[in-house]
């Protein structure tokens, strides 16, 4: 039988095409996050698993790529639970293996720290428009900076970087776990029933106020509870000023300090931004992740129709791996969605080099191949790249796949000079 030729559901090839503008999207990211301050680092593809599993990664946690144990280690005829065979996994994002990198490594790192990480991160995902299996992420992190300067700091280099890219007029929405929580404790819920009240109201964009309402109630939850809950939102809904009717209604059950560190947030970014974009409060925002601890962001790109990278504080991660919290706050920027936005759109690389190709007879040899190289190389180190390349016998057919790859000239060498 012959061996298949597709990828594996979920991932794909890449094709020179898009491969040009992933290449020159990375270098704009690494070129402006390093204007802010921030320090590449890899960490490995695989984690342990009891990192992967401890109840952090939200619903992520149920679409871990899981590796077998390897040689000795793997006995399948004793193996009794999963525990027994598996004690690796695919990282499903790039928060966690950082966490554990800083842990590590802590003692040889400045304070704060500001990292950028990218690369592959593996989900059992069901496959959609810019979902796969296998993605490129991209973050960056200040680890150590307790105050909001560290969200001012990440939501500027971000949207300065996708000003950049040539987007505009997208939004950053931008809420704060305490508030959700504030929110879930006034309405009378029980504290551990905040995290299935959340996912109930991440969905309201889709199924809207009165589909929340009805799924909370599905769900067993006090009626009275449900009431009050959906009565906070309806009043933001007639609300000058919804961060402040918040702050105002929860006196006594949201900490005094998160209406004005969110709104100095909110007034910095305005002030300095260098690209065009809204940044708005949004109470209904929740992210998945369980791990977050406060400021909570999201980028909301009309083009795409949803979310095109988020993040947040999370301030007690460190923690669970040294026993001393430390503070923590990332963004990642959807860098699939992004590229797929930009191919949609016949996005072209600025600034490329002039591409020559030179298209050498078969029979040419010895010296005067030695001479046609010699020249390429000339002109390369004059910064025009060059292919060189043997002539097809379909000679027309070989340049039109040259000019759809951007080569604009060419130049053919023959065995006999006087048929050039």
């Amino acid at each position: 039988m012959a061996l298949s030729k597709k990828p594996v559901t979920g991932m794909k090839d890449i094709l020179p095409a898009e491969m040009q503008i992933r290449d020159y999207v990375i270098g704009v990211i690494k070129e402006t996050y390093a204007k802010f301050g921030f320090t590449s680092i890899e960490t490995p593809c695989v984690e342990n698993i009891a990192n992967l599993s401890s109840k952090q990664g939200g619903e992520n946690e149920k679409l871990i790529f899981k590796i077998l144990k390897r040689g000795e280690k793997l006995n399948l005829e004793t193996a009794e639970t999963e525990a027994d065979l598996v004690d690796g996994g695919l990282r499903y994002d790039l928060t966690v293996p950082l966490v554990r990198y800083y842990s590590n490594h802590a003692n040889e790192l400045p304070s704060p720290f500001k990292a950028l990480q990218m690369g592959n991160v593996w989900r059992a995902d069901r496959p959609q428009r810019g979902r796969y299996r296998q993605f490129m992420q991209c973050d960056i992190d200040i680890l150590g900076e307790p105050s909001n300067l560290a969200e001012i700091e990440l939501i500027l280099a971000t949207t300065t970087t996708l000003g950049k890219l040539g987007f505009k007029n997208f939004q950053i929405r931008i809420n704060e776990r305490r508030i959700l929580k504030a929110m879930a404790a006034y309405s009378g819920f029980a504290e551990e029933d905040y995290d299935t009240v959340f996912i109930i109201l991440d969905k309201m964009d889709k199924i809207g106020l009165e589909g929340v309402k009805a799924e909370l109630a599905e769900s067993g939850f006090d009626q009275a509870a449900i009431e009050k809950y959906v009565g906070l939102f309806e009043g933001l809904e007639s609300a000058q000023d919804g961060l402040s009717y918040l702050a105002d209604t929860l006196a006594g059950v949201l900490e005094e300090d998160v209406r004005e560190s969110l709104q100095e947030i909110i007034d910095s970014v305005k002030a300095t931004k260098a690209s065009e974009f809204e940044i708005v409060f949004d109470p209904t925002l929740v992210r998945g992740m369980s791990y977050y601890t406060g400021t909570i962001f999201e980028i909301a790109m009309p083009e795409f129709g949803g979310s095109c990278g988020g993040g947040g504080r999370y301030d007690k991660m460190v923690g669970k791996f040294t026993g001393k919290d430390v503070p923590a706050c990332g963004f990642s920027i959807g860098f699939e969605r992004i590229i797929l936005l930009l191919m949609e759109s016949g996005f072209q690389v600025p600034g490329k080099p002039a591409k020559t190709a030179f298209l050498i007879e078969k029979g040419v040899s010895g010296q005067m191949l030695c001479d046609v190289i010699a020249q390429a190389q000339k002109e390369r180190q004059n910064g025009t790249q060059v292919l060189v390349a043997r002539m097809n016998k379909n000679k027309k057919f070989q340049k039109e796949q040259l000019t759809a790859e951007g080569y604009q000239e060419f130049r053919e060498f023959y065995k006999n000079p006087l048929q050039q």
